[in-house]
């Protein structure tokens, strides 16, 4: 039951009906027009716009207006206890207390769809993220947005769309060879007691590849290492295995699942490459030309040749882009524009690719790409996943570690643990960055977010508990003819907003809202918790051991609703602290 999407149908009939009566002139459509949370000095419930809206085409002041639509509103609701006009315009409404107890009602016989917009749209996604290359361990610069990724698919899955989960394995080119000739001078180190060459900086120095080697070692003990040339292609496929192995390891422990791993090189040995650019040609999206050096290149240094281009400018990208290289090999970009049209052929309604920091100057280019492939707007959205800068002590923190020179997930996971990851890498927009406190996440107290809302979810469960039921099974009710307080109905209030965040979230795919729903939420619940110390008909469990059935329902519906944001969040919601 989404009581905005409710009301703001209601208030769309109401304008209907007084148009027929020749009171009101409606617009063509009714775009514009909301039913919206009121601000909190307001005594009210629900606030529209509806008058303001209406005022030019109706050639009335707003105040008008609201005043005729509000008397008509009240007269056709018998829900409806009060309506207040305020300037500018805006009609608030304020419910009788037993809109609450059918709300609750609604909520608890349809627990599992509470908070699903079964108006929207229904879509395919295809969400493509982390996607690093397969030369390590995940670190913290991965972390952020492969929680950002896996949870706006929750959402969408949560909201009834079709999700894949994907990630884009960049197994093709001179970092691959690099990395493969890395575990090939550690096989000779474990093998043939050969000094790692720490000297080349184009090796990758992490100790995590001696695990590497000894695993390859072990299990191919035909292989022969004493030359490069001659094992170099298998090396290169064991080496990325063992690659992957890491990384969905690394995955796992943050509670990640992929649906699909897509290779770059078998996009390449597919000959898709090939074949995109030959799709561009005869469509005219490319031409053989000369790109100029870049704002603040030394021009001097730079030198102009003719490469194959692809017309990024014709989508507002600030420049074409190269598609092949000086030496005939083809450019990254080339690659992953065969991807996308590799996407675009599985016939996904949208893209998402989630991106870290360093590259917000790829969107354009890739976005043109797609545009260019599908023709259609829009149909790629590129999300940003901003840096993460660790704080202990109210300093900088550096980790000891053996995976090189930066901090593996694992390391993090180990310090904080799966949940806290999860939850404070969420607790701000991705777009602006993030200061992840050790100290704070670790305290026990409303400072920290996560422990506040399982705290809220474990005093539910402990009444619970104390009852003897359980909180996983539904509560049957056979009347909810209840009369709840302003203190439960504020809460009340607050869990009727769920839709509204879960519809915000999913549209425009901003997970962020979830976990600060849910701190205020739990906020709101402690608060009305505590006045049970002062006010002994506001506890829970009354003087004989027992509790009123509306209490339990109430429970009940703040417990469901606190479950599901942190299964879409992906952290567990314990019964005991």
């Amino acid at each position: 039951m989404n009581i905005f999407e409710l009301y703001l149908d209601k208030i769309k009939s109401a304008i209907v009906e007084l148009s027929k009566k020749g009171e009101i002139i409606i617009p063509e459509t009714f775009n514009g027009i909301n039913a919206e949370i009121p601000p909190s000095k307001f005594d009210c419930d629900i606030s529209t716009n509806v008058g303001m809206v209406l005022s030019k085409l109706n050639k009335k002041s707003p105040l008008d207006l609201a005043e005729k639509i509000s008397s008509f509103l009240k007269d056709s609701d018998p829900l409806i206890q009060t309506i207040d006009i305020v300037k500018p315009g805006f009609i608030n409404i304020k419910f009788k207390p037993i809109f609450w107890s059918n709300f609750i009602e609604s909520i608890i016989t349809n627990s599992e769809s509470f908070g699903i917009n079964d108006k929207e749209q229904k879509l395919n996604y295809l969400v493509e993220f982390v996607s690093a290359n397969p030369t390590g361990p995940l670190h913290v610069g991965h972390c952020r947005g492969a929680i950002l990724g896996d949870v706006i698919s929750n959402i969408l899955i949560f909201n009834d769309h079709k999700v894949t989960k994907e990630y884009y394995v960049n197994d093709y080119g001179n970092q691959i060879n690099n990395f493969t000739k890395s575990v090939f001078a550690r096989i000779r180190e474990v093998k043939f007691n050969e000094k790692f060459p720490t000297d080349n900086l184009d090796l990758y120095p992490g100790d995590y590849l001696i695990d590497f080697a000894n695993n390859i070692i072990s299990s191919n003990t035909a292989l022969d290492f004493d030359n490069y040339d001659d094992v170099c292609e298998k090396l290169t496929a064991l080496s990325i295995e063992q690659a992957l192995l890491l990384i969905k390891k690394n995955l796992k422990s943050l509670g990640i699942k992929h649906d699909n791993f897509i290779s770059e090189k078998s996009i390449v040995t597919n000959k898709e490459v090939k074949n995109v650019i030959q799709f561009l040609e005869n469509n005219n999206f490319v031409y053989k030309g000369k790109i100029k050096a870049p704002a603040g290149e030394d021009t001097k240094n730079w030198v102009e040749r003719e490469q194959l281009l692809f017309r990024s400018t014709d989508f507002g990208d600030d420049k074409d882009r190269a598609l092949q290289k000086s030496d005939g090999t083809w450019t990254y970009f080339a690659s992953d524009v065969a991807y996308h049209k590799n996407k675009i052929d599985r016939k996904f309604d949208y893209l998402i690719n989630i991106l870290g920091a360093d590259h917000a100057g790829y969107i354009k280019r890739i976005s043109s790409s797609v545009e260019a492939l599908s023709g259609t707007k829009n149909k790629l959205i590129c999300k940003i996943s901003q840096l993460v800068k660790l704080i202990k002590d109210k300093k900088p923190f550096k980790m000891s570690k053996r995976k090189g020179d930066y901090i593996t997930v694992d390391d993090l996971i180990e310090e904080v643990g799966k949940d806290a990851t999860r939850f404070i890498m969420l607790n701000r927009s991705s777009d602006v960055e993030l200061d992840f406190d050790f100290d704070a996440v670790k305290e026990k107290s409303k400072d920290n977010p996560l422990y506040y809302v399982q705290y809220c979810y474990a005093r539910i469960s402990s009444v619970f508990r104390h009852l003897d039921k359980d909180l996983d099974k539904d509560v049957v009710i056979d009347n909810y003819n209840f009369e709840y307080s302003s203190d439960e109905i504020k809460i009340l209030k607050k869990i009727s907003e769920w839709p509204k965040c879960i519809d915000s979230a999913s549209t425009k795919l901003e997970p962020h809202r979830i976990p600060i729903y849910l701190y205020e939420l739990a906020a709101e619940f402690h608060s009305y918790w505590n006045l049970g110390k002062q006010f002994p008909e506001k506890r829970f469990i009354n003087d004989q051991k027992s509790i009123s059935q509306d209490k339990l329902i109430f429970l009940k519906a703040i417990a469901n609703v606190v479950k599901s944001g942190m299964d879409i969040v992906g952290v567990d919601s314990p019964t005991k602290m």
